[in-house]
């Protein structure tokens, strides 16, 4: 039994429209007509595209044929500009050896001269260098002998007898450098028993001034060993009684009328101490003036027996003043004497010249003599006056020759 389908049978619905076998199958063959012709369409443009690619490999074959060219033609040209560059570089390199080679051998020769001054240099600052050693060793060994003799003095202070004779010895030296001979002397004894450390002569008979170098140093040096507020106060006020004391020891001991001067000199052997006593003591100071002791230093110290010297200078001068005039009187008579010989002696001179104008005059007048003298001429005999014999015509041409006289000058 066939079956007949009808292209008007419906064969799916979809939504609202119903798609018949006829709509279904004349779509297919539109869609395989589609697909026919997009393949015709796509095997054309291949053999475009292959058509297209072969011209192109044809046209980049001849590029590439062209650019071989070019490239074997730049090749060749490269070749022969490297050649010239190698030639070149060669010339340029050879030059460049030669003037590197020069430039090291100037730059050798320069630091071996170099090497040579720096050489000499050295040697000449090592010498210098050991020559500043030996110095700074001797410095050295001065600084420990000058130890030594710190270490020394120090142990001289620490004792009260041998800082007294260090005391001693430097107003000693002071004075002794600073005036005469027989100006001063050293433990003398005044009249009352003591003994001063020093005594200086004053002129015209005043009294002398008394030096004194027993300076009381144990409460100063208590005092730079204090550690605490207390024992500083302690030795602060020990050292003010101590200098208090010997003030008016000094000026009991010392000070005598009509013997000694109303002042006398404590000597301080230190400069610094000195100091500290004027700004840290001002009563003991004041004390000591008004005691009439002048607590001095050892540059016042200095300072006074420099005007005493120049008073006892002023005073020598004063002395030898009478000498002076009456030397100074015989010198202006022997001057007075001098100038009357001296007039004598003038005189004598002129008298002397006078002679000599007259000599002159005289020993002119025989110079001109002389030339007259010289002027005369003598004349020939006359002819008829010969002799026959040769003797006798000489003897009677010279004997009755004729005396001509020719006049030079007519002074007489």
């Amino acid at each position: 039994m066939e079956t007949s389908i009808s292209l008007d049978q419906t064969l799916f619905q979809l939504g609202a429209s119903t798609v018949s076998v006829g709509a279904a199958l004349l779509a297919a063959a539109a869609i395989t007509a589609l697909v026919v012709v997009f393949a015709v369409i796509a095997v054309w443009r291949s053999a475009r595209m292959r058509l297209v690619a072969e011209i192109q490999a044809e046209d980049r074959a001849r590029d590439a044929e062209a650019r071989m060219g070019e490239i074997l033609k730049s090749q060749s040209e490269m070749q022969g500009r490297m050649q010239t560059m190698a030639e070149l570089f060669g010339s340029r390199q050879a030059e460049l050896n030669q003037s590197i080679r020069e430039r090291l051998d100037g730059m050798t020769s320069r630091i071996g001269q170099t090497m040579t001054e720096q050489t000499q240099s050295t040697h000449e600052n090592l010498a210098k260098l050991q020559e500043r050693l030996a110095v700074i060793d001797t410095a050295q060994n001065n600084i420990q002998a000058l130890a030594g003799q710190v270490v020394q003095l120090q142990a001289i202070l620490a004792n009260k007898q041998t800082r007294g004779a260090f005391g001693q010895a430097r107003m000693e030296a002071i004075v002794a450098d600073g005036l005469p001979q027989g100006a001063y002397e050293f433990q003398a004894t005044l009249s009352n028993g003591s003994r001063p450390d020093c005594v200086v002569r004053m002129p015209n008979g005043a009294p002398n001034l008394v030096i004194d170098a027993k300076f009381p140093l144990e409460a100063w040096n208590a005092i730079r060993a204090s550690e605490s507020p207390e024992a500083k106060k302690m030795a602060l006020a020990q050292f003010r009684r101590d200098v208090e004391i010997h003030i008016r020891d000094v000026a009991e001991k010392y000070l005598i009328n009509g013997e000694t001067q109303d002042t006398a000199f404590l000597f301080v052997p230190s400069e610094s101490i000195f100091a500290e006593i004027h700004e840290n003591f001002e009563g003991v100071v004041q004390k000591a003036h008004r005691s009439r002791i002048v607590i001095v230093s050892p540059s016042l110290l200095m300072l006074s027996i420099q005007v005493i010297q120049a008073v006892l200078k002023d005073v020598r001068m004063r002395e030898q003043a009478h000498l002076i005039q009456g030397e100074v009187i015989r010198l202006m008579e022997d001057v007075g004497r001098l100038d009357d010989r001296v007039r004598r002696l003038q005189t004598h001179f002129g008298q002397a010249n006078k002679d000599i104008d007259d000599i002159l005059v005289s020993s002119s007048k025989v110079t001109k003599r002389g030339q007259k003298i010289e002027a005369l001429e003598f004349a020939e005999a006359p002819v008829g006056d010969v002799v026959k014999d040769a003797d006798s015509a000489r003897t009677a041409a010279s004997a009755t020759g004729q005396l001509r006289l020719r006049v030079v000058d007519g002074e007489d």
